[in-house]
């Protein structure tokens, strides 16, 4: 049994499968979903939490009578699964943290480790060379030979730098729509909708916790009004922006760019356009890595 765990700063999902050993249509695949874990972010006693409290009651659910229609368990379910677990802020410090934690719910000998950005290129490339990016609640980027990571420009988390995310495209929102005359109206249709304040957004952006998911959460009420021209060109400038600090860095303008994640997904448009611009060709945009892992570990 193999687990698959894709893991960024708002949610998890997870994917268990068992190959049968013949055809591709007889693996069996069930899907879960936890709040995202990172090792950044949490303490040991957050995602301990969330792996007794949100993970383990769903993997739970399935008897062995669900999970084999065919005889694949010969002990119990959790000493037989493979963990491949890649996540937000899974660096080589932190990496030994996760495996402690996992190994603690199942056999230590059968967990791995990896970071999101690991699981953004064999999701996007597969064992090809490329450039594959992440661009979601936060961003990343980094240049595959195809089967390792060969150069990566620091994200810096979305104080410091995640340009082209959507913790920073948040961030860009909420400062044009206290600030700029010319959102005045797209501000009251926010402000009534969600029912905020000024003080509200505050309190969430400097004394709440995860401040970059509640930034990020803005680009919804964004993507419904890109119809708003300076809107949508600040969304462009904030893939411009990616472009410029993190990939021409590698100086591969040669390979497509690969992009996963929710922001992406949902402003391929506008990331196509700020490619363009910068002079690069995008490729292949998926909203999850999940079928590409699933397709890399088959």
């Amino acid at each position: 049994m193999i687990l698959i765990a894709d893991s960024g700063s708002t949610k998890t999902d997870w994917t268990l499968l068992h190959d049968s050993g013949q055809r591709t249509d007889q693996v069996f695949m069930a899907t879960f979903k936890t709040q995202g874990i990172s090792p950044i972010h949490q303490s040991s006693a957050d995602i301990r939490q969330i792996l007794a409290q949100e993970l383990m009651p769903q993997l739970s659910t399935f008897s062995r009578a669900q999970l084999v229609n065919s005889k694949i368990l010969e002990s119990p379910l959790l000493s037989n699964i493979r963990i491949f677990f890649y996540g937000s802020g899974c660096t080589p410090a932190h990496v030994p943290m996760m495996k402690q934690m996992l190994g603690e719910v199942f056999s230590p000998q059968g967990v791995e480790v990896y970071s999101d950005l690991m699981a953004a290129a064999r999701a996007l490339c597969g064992h090809e060379e490329g450039v594959a990016c992440i661009l979601g609640t936060g961003a990343n980027s980094c240049l595959y030979d195809g089967e390792n990571i060969i150069q990566n420009t620091p994200a810096l988390g979305y104080i410091l730098g995640d340009e082209g995310s959507g913790a920073v495209l948040g961030k860009l929102f909420m400062n044009a729509l206290f600030k700029d005359a010319q959102f005045a109206a797209v501000r009251d249709a926010f402000l009534e909708e969600t029912k905020y304040t000024m003080p509200i957004v505050i309190n969430k952006v400097y004394r709440e916790p995860l401040a970059n998911r509640f930034l990020a959460s803005t680009s919804t009420f964004i993507h419904q009004h890109l119809d708003f021209a300076p809107l949508r060109q600040m969304v462009i400038d904030n893939f411009r922006s990616f472009f410029q600090r993190n990939l021409i860095q590698y100086q591969r303008q040669d390979l497509p760019v690969h992009a996963v994640g929710s922001i992406a997904y949902h402003f391929q448009d506008e990331l196509a356009e700020a490619a363009e611009k910068e002079g690069f060709t995008l490729g292949k945009v998926l909203q999850t890595p999940m079928e590409g892992l699933i397709c890399y570990h088959q």
